[in-house]
C-alpha cells in the first residue's frame, strides 16, 4: 500500500470540449481481514495505481468532464473549475449539486455522475466576508513560509555550530575511546538530523517544525463489515496492515466512537492530525507507529469488551484514545535507564523524571499546538484544559517504574468499585492504559512472537551502545544472557498477569479472551525453557565427556 511520492505540477490541458486534467499518483483500496488475511482490490485500470478524481458539471446546458490530482490544493481545483466553466480565474464561486446543496471545493469533495452533475456559481459581490476570509488564509500561510524559512535557518546556524563544538573535541582535547566513540555518535546522529529535518518532526532539545505541507492525505479507505468486527477484538493481527490502512483505521475508531462529533472535531483536521501523529514516531524496531496503532486498536477494543460507553464519559473515551494514539511520541529507541545513566538532553531537561514520557507529552501537544492538526480546536477554554492535563497523566503513567504504585492503588479500589467517583475512574484509566501498552502477549502467538524479536533488537541496541559507552547494562538487555524464555516468562507471571487478573474483577468477560491467553503464552515459554534447558545439560555432559576422554589418553 506503499504508493510511491511523485512532485507532480498540475496541468490544464484545454479542447474543444474544456476537460480539464491534473496528473498524480494515487490508489483506492477495498480491505478487509478473513482469517488474518488481507484482501486488496485496486480501483481503476492504470497498472501505475494512478487514480485521479473525476467530477462532471453542467457548464451552459453542456457537460464537462474535471478531472484533478487527489493531492491537488483547494485554490488548485478553485482555479480548474473557473477555467472549465469559462470564468474569470480569480473570481470567488461556489460550487452546487443537481439539489441545490453546497458541495465542498477541496481534495475529498464526493465524486458524482453525468447524470448528477455539479454546478459551478459565481458568488454575489455581498459576499465580502468570503473574500476576507480568503485573504486573511493566505496572508496567513504567507506568514507562516516566512516563519518557517527564519525558524530552519536558526536550526541549521544551531546544528552547524554544535557539529563544530563536537569536531573540535574530538581533534583537540585527546578524549578516552570510549568517549570519542559518544562524540562520533553523537555526530552521526546530528548530521542525520540537518538530512532528516525537512519532515514535521522535533528536534532533540525539543524545538518544533512545522510539518511537511507536501504531505499527501492518505487514501480514502471502505473498511468491510469483517474488519470492522476484528477490531474491536484483541485477537486482530496488526501486521497485516500498512501505515496507509492503519490511519484509516485510527480514524474510523474516532468516528465510531462518536469523538468527533462529540468534540466537534473537522475531519479534515483529524486526518491532518494522524499524519502528524505518524510523522512523529521514529522507524525503532519496537517503538514505532505499528506499536502506536497496536496499542490504540487494543484501547479500542477494550472499550467494547468492558462496555465502557456505557460506563464511562466521552470525555473519558477521548483521554483513552487520544493517550493511547500519542503514548510514545518521537521515542528514541533508548529507555529512560539510558537517558539518565548517558546524561542526555532529555534526561536534563526532565531533571530524570520520567524524560521519555515527559517527551512524549510534549511532542503530543506540539502537535495539537498547531492549527492545521488542532483536534480539539472547537471546544471550549476549560475543557480543553482538563482533557490535556488527563492525557498527560496517562501518558506519564505508562512508565514502568511506576507500575507497582499505579497497580497497588487500582487494587485498592476495584472490590468497591464506585464508576460516579472520579478518583476510581481516573486509577481505572490509568491501569487500563498500562494494559494496553504491554498488552503484545494477549494476542495470538504468531502476532505476539514477533513482537518479542522487535523488543528484543531495540533492547540489544541499547545494551551494545551501553557497553560502548562503559555505562550499566541490564542482564535483560544483554545479548548474551538473554533468551526469548527468560526474557518473558517473569514479565508475564509477575506483571502481566497480576495486572489483568485484578482489571478482571471489575470485568469478568475479559478472563477468556484476554488473561487466558496470557497464562496460555506463560505455560508456551516454560515448556521452551525447560527444552532449552535440556539441551544446555545434554551440551555439558558432552564437553564433560570429551574433556574426561582426552584426560584418558
Amino acid at each position: 500500500m506503499n504508493c510511491r511520492q511523485v512532485s507532480v505540477v498540475p496541468t490544464i490541458h484545454m479542447s474543444k470540449s474544456t476537460t480539464v486534467i491534473c496528473a498524480f499518483p494515487s490508489s483506492h483500496f477495498i480491505f478487509s481481514q478473513r482469517r488474518g488475511a488481507r484482501h486488496r482490490v485496486t480501483m481503476g485500470t492504470s497498472s501505475s495505481s494512478y487514480a485521479p478524481k473525476t467530477v462532471y458539471l453542467d457548464v451552459d446546458g453542456k457537460m464537462q468532464k474535471v478531472i484533478f490530482s487527489r493531492y491537488c490544493s483547494p485554490c488548485d481545483i478553485r482555479e480548474l473549475l473557473c477555467s472549465s466553466s469559462n470564468i474569470a480565474r480569480n473570481t470567488a464561486i461556489r460550487l452546487v449539486d443537481s439539489e441545490g446543496a453546497l458541495v465542498s471545493i477541496d481534495p475529498t469533495m464526493p465524486t458524482n455522475t453525468p447524470n448528477s452533475q455539479y454546478k459551478v456559481m459565481p458568488q454575489s459581490t455581498g459576499q465580502v466576508g468570503d473574500k476576507e476570509d480568503m485573504f486573511q488564509n493566505v496572508l496567513s500561510q504567507v506568514a507562516e513560509q516566512f516563519s518557517r524559512a527564519f525558524r530552519i535557518n536558526e536550526l541549521k546556524t544551531e546544528v552547524t555550530n554544535r557539529l563544530a563544538m563536537l569536531e573540535k573535541r574530538v581533534e583537540l582535547e585527546g578524549l578516552k575511546m570510549v568517549e570519542i566513540e559518544k562524540c562520533k555518535n553523537d555526530l552521526r546522529k546530528l548530521r542525520d538530523e540537518m538530512t532528516s529535518k525537512g519532515g514535521g518532526s522535533f528536534t532533540e532539545d525539543g524545538k518544533k517544525l512545522s510539518p511537511r505541507r507536501d504531505v499527501p492525505n492518505y487514501p480514502k479507505y471502505t473498511l468491510s463489515q469483517e474488519t470492522i468486527e476484528a477490531l474491536k477484538k484483541p485477537t486482530f493481527d496488526v501486521w497485516h496492515w500498512e501505515h496507509n490502512e492503519m490511519l484509516s483505521c485510527l480514524e474510523y475508531m474516532y468516528h465510531d466512537l462518536g469523538l468527533v462529533k462529540e468534540f466537534n472535531m473537522n475531519p479534515i483536521t483529524l486526518k491532518r492530525w494522524l499524519l502528524g501523529i505518524q510523522e512523529n514516531y521514529r522507524n525503532n524496531p519496537f517503538h514505532n507507529f505499528r506499536h502506536c496503532f497496536c496499542v490504540s486498536q487494543m484501547m479500542y477494543g477494550m472499550i467494547h469488551l468492558c462496555n465502557l460507553k456505557e460506563r464511562l464519559t466521552m470525555t473519558d473515551m477521548c483521554i483513552l484514545m487520544t493517550a493511547a494514539v500519542c503514548h510514545d511520541l518521537d521515542h528514541p529507541g533508548y529507555n529512560n535507564t539510558y537517558q539518565i545513566n548517558a546524561h542526555t538532553e532529555l534526561a536534563v531537561r526532565y531533571n530524570d523524571i520520567s524524560p521519555l514520557e515527559n517527551h512524549h507529552c510534549a511532542v503530543a501537544f506540539q502537535i495539537i499546538s498547531m492549527p492545521e492538526c488542532n483536534i480539539f480546536a472547537n471546544i471550549e477554554t476549560e475543557a480543553f484544559k482538563h482533557l490535556r492535563q488527563a492525557i498527560i497523566t496517562l501518558i506519564l503513567a505508562t512508565d514502568m517504574a511506576r507500575h507497582g504504585e499505579i497497580l497497588d492503588s487500582f487494587k485498592q479500589n476495584v472490590d468497591n468499585f464506585d464508576f460516579t467517583n472520579h478518583k476510581h475512574v481516573t486509577c481505572l484509566k490509568l491501569v487500563l492504559i498500562k494494559c494496553c501498552d504491554i498488552s503484545n502477549e494477549v494476542r495470538p502467538t504468531e502476532v505476539a512472537e514477533p513482537w518479542l524479536d522487535c523488543l528484543l533488537e531495540e533492547y540489544f541496541m541499547q545494551s551494545d551502545r551501553e557497553k560502548s559507552e562503559g555505562l550499566p547494562v541490564a542482564p535483560f538487555m544483554d545479548r548474551d544472557k538473554v533468551t526469548k524464555p527468560t526474557a518473558q516468562i517473569g514479565f508475564i507471571k509477575f506483571v502481566l498477569i497480576p495486572m489483568f487478573e485484578t482489571v478482571m474483577k471489575l470485568f469478568p468477560q475479559i478472563e477468556e479472551i484476554m488473561v487466558q491467553p496470557l497464562r496460555d503464552s506463560r505455560d508456551h515459554y516454560e515448556e521452551l525453557k525447560q527444552i532449552d534447558d535440556a539441551m544446555t545439560e545434554a551440551q555439558k555432559k558432552k564437553t564433560e565427556s570429551k574433556s574426561l576422554g582426552g584426560k584418558k589418553k
